[in-house]
């Protein structure tokens, strides 16, 4: 998708995002808090206390305050295509925060400037012949210790697809199993890169929740988990 389409679809992202996952009985902010949480957690394993991180694709900043809350002490850059869409980060960010729009082909940062890179869901909107530019941009831009966390939805999911089927904002949007994303990864030149299915129980099956942490290698979960270095 375009500067120009993201652009477009700014002011009406956030109704179109409630209705597609309404089947799973939660909101849009439940999934960007469980994704921050879950970075989070997987900086806590690594021994990794970030100092600068970024999120990107971060579009109208939903992980934002939540990433701010999970990473108090590190300073966060919000990057993305859409201008429109970054004007939004600032007014839900918790603290300040740095807005970067870029021209989706080359990150505007130094090598090894950040920590932890993240990103939510934004692949599937991203050309596949850009994804290993891209990884590998990424991947310049990662310090050596630091971690690259990515979401994305699982097309074996049944409702995943349905939610993509029947959200305007991702009409064009083409999904990635996770096994490809992770050979995509490994061709941009990471090498160390573990995979895990998440977001597993619908609302109405919270109790179970606790199961997930178990269940990561089903590849049934609505999104997936690559986390490389």
């Amino acid at each position: 998708m375009s500067q120009a389409e993201f652009d477009a679809y700014v002011d009406e992202y956030d109704a179109q995002h409630a209705q597609s996952v309404r089947l799973s009985g939660e909101d849009p902010d439940f999934f960007a808090e469980y994704k921050a949480k879950e970075a989070a957690r997987v900086a806590a394993a690594a021994e990794l206390a970030p100092r600068r991180m970024m999120d990107f694709g971060a579009g109208r900043g939903n992980c934002i305050a939540h990433l701010q809350n999970a990473f108090p002490d590190a300073a966060l850059t919000a990057l993305d295509v859409s201008a429109r869409s970054l004007t939004h980060c600032a007014a839900r960010a918790v603290r300040p925060l740095e807005t970067v729009c870029y021209d989706g082909q080359t990150l505007p940062f130094a090598d090894g400037s950040f920590d932890l890179i993240f990103t939510a869901c934004v692949f599937h909107h991203i050309p596949a012949e850009d994804h290993i530019r891209l990884l590998r941009e990424i991947r310049r831009a990662l310090t050596p210790q630091g971690r690259f966390v990515l979401f994305e939805h699982n097309p074996w999911n049944p409702l995943t697809r349905h939610a993509v089927a029947t959200c305007p904002f991702d009409v064009n949007a083409v999904l990635i199993s996770a096994p490809e994303m992770r050979r995509r990864f490994r061709a941009a030149g990471f090498e160390d890169v573990s995979l895990r299915y998440t977001l597993f129980f619908p609302a109405m099956l919270a109790p179970l929740r606790p199961l997930e942490r178990g269940l990561g290698w089903l590849p049934l979960g609505a999104q997936y988990c690559l986390v490389a270095r």
